[in-house]
């Protein structure tokens, strides 16, 4: 039980640790970019990714975690992947419309859910469909306005959504598969994600803004808000990861869409942004999802987990009784999913 709810305490940090570094940063960023005219995003992306390394190399050297090497393939895979999804998610935003950008986000959770289905057994139940519904229909009715097609930004967007929801379902299922807790499992993919933005960043920043990073004028307030947005990004890939490895892709996408609604809310009120009837309903709705989608996630997490329990002190017909060794492997996962398989405990934490 006690185990219980430090599991549950660690799951809200990391929940609040990511939506208030993901918060800070894209304020952070609005003003760098909107006011100081830094708008080359994926090579600033790469050194938050460079940056972030830097710290977890220190953390190592100061003994703060354990490096646990594995499987090198699969983290260089996961790492280029990562990289790979920012960049089409750039580029997506590129070529589209605002609108349009924002349906493609919408889409990462129907898509995850689909392969989580298909390809892991995973079933989410109609409760939890029923509240990503709503979700879904707020956050497009907050933020969702022109809706301008072309060719190459649809590919592009599809690209982006399907890479994006592979890299997630990648981050939880490494983490368990390999027991690595989120803290290892980003610094071991953090430079081929650095390296992959690094090498490309320039290109598709000058192909997008038709500019020349290197260059920019970078002035001494320029450099204050870059630096200070990468120290913040340490803190949202680090709670990306965590929370993504306690809870699953599903549920950090519905964050994301939270942290939405808050960025809106907090350019509304601090930097004074148009805001109208249409994003308040938006929002309002979206948030009733949220809390539709945390209520059934725990209530039938709760029942699963009693279930379960009154299963194990259940007398045993024999010494040697199979099925307590069968009901020991059903792994109670959140979003309503049910799946056989061992019980993993993951450590996730880069978010952001």
């Amino acid at each position: 039980m006690t185990e219980n709810k430090g599991f549950q305490l660690g799951t809200i940090g990391a929940l609040s640790l990511s939506v208030v570094s993901s918060v800070s940063i894209v304020i952070c960023n609005k003003a760098l970019i909107s006011t100081l005219g830094f708008t080359f995003a994926t090579t600033l992306t790469s050194w938050h990714l460079l940056v972030t390394f830097c710290s977890l190399h220190v953390a190592l050297w100061m003994k703060l975690f354990e490096h646990k090497p594995f499987d090198a393939r699969a983290v260089m895979g996961f790492g280029i992947l990562n990289g790979i999804s920012i960049g089409l998610l750039n580029l997506s935003l590129g070529f589209n419309s605002v609108g349009f950008y924002q349906m493609t986000k919408l889409a990462i959770i129907p898509c995850t859910v689909l392969l989580e289905t298909l390809f892991f057994r995973k079933l989410f139940s109609r409760s939890i469909q029923f509240s990503l519904v709503i979700l879904l229909i707020g956050v497009g009715i907050a933020t969702v306005t022109d809706l301008q097609l072309n060719a190459l930004g649809s590919v592009l967007s599809l690209l982006a959504v399907l890479t994006t929801c592979v890299a997630q379902i990648m981050t939880n299922t490494i983490q368990k598969k390999f027991k690595v807790s989120s803290t290892q499992l980003l610094y071991q993919s953090c430079p081929y994600q650095a390296i992959t933005l690094f090498v490309t960043g320039p290109f598709l920043d000058g192909m997008l803004t038709n500019k020349n990073v290197f260059a920019f004028k970078y002035t001494p307030q320029v450099l204050f808000f870059i630096v200070l947005s990468c120290l913040i990004s340490v803190s949202v890939n680090f709670s990306t990861f965590l929370v993504i490895g306690k809870t699953s892709p599903v549920t950090y996408q519905v964050l994301g869409h939270l942290k939405t609604c808050l960025v809106l809310a907090f350019g509304y009120v601090l930097l004074h942004d148009p805001f109208s009837w249409r994003n308040i309903l938006g929002i309002l709705i979206a948030i009733v999802g949220m809390v539709l989608y945390s209520y059934y996630c725990t209530a039938e997490s709760q029942q699963k987990a009693n279930e379960a329990s009154a299963q194990l002190t259940q007398p045993k017909e024999s010494e040697t009784d199979p099925l307590i060794g069968v009901e020991n492997g059903s792994a109670i996962l959140n979003d309503g999913m049910v799946t056989k398989g061992p019980v993993w405990n993951s450590n996730k934490d880069l978010h952001a």
